[in-house]
């Protein structure tokens, strides 16, 4: 018996947008989310805790803040809260950050 899957299918028309996460290309589509995007393309931790334990995406709905990343020199946003857009640029933080938005606490 065949089940319908309970995720929406994607147009084949949709636009991809292109971001970098590191450094490195990433393809999404538009109306992801970053921490989706993450998620699809590889699964890996969006960020490193203080301890440096690996953390991604967990409620997706912007209530655990696991999904915490650096977009565009802003660090502390939450990628599930952030839609994808061209020429995003994405970095995984690890360890700390300062409030005002400053690199890493010592």
């Amino acid at each position: 018996m065949k089940i319908a899957s309970r995720f929406l299918t994607r147009p084949d028309t949709a636009a991809a947008v292109h971001l970098t996460v590191d450094g490195e290309p990433l393809t999404a589509w538009p109306g992801d989310t970053i921490a989706a995007a993450l998620l699809a393309h590889s699964g890996d931790a969006s960020r490193r805790s203080a301890r440096g334990a690996p953390r991604t995406a967990f409620c997706m709905m912007g209530v655990c803040f696991d999904c915490l990343i650096e977009v565009d020199g802003r660090p502390n946003v939450q990628g599930c809260m952030i839609a994808v857009r061209d020429g995003m640029a994405v970095r995984r933080q690890r360890g700390l950050r300062n409030l005002s938005g400053g690199g890493q606490d010592a």
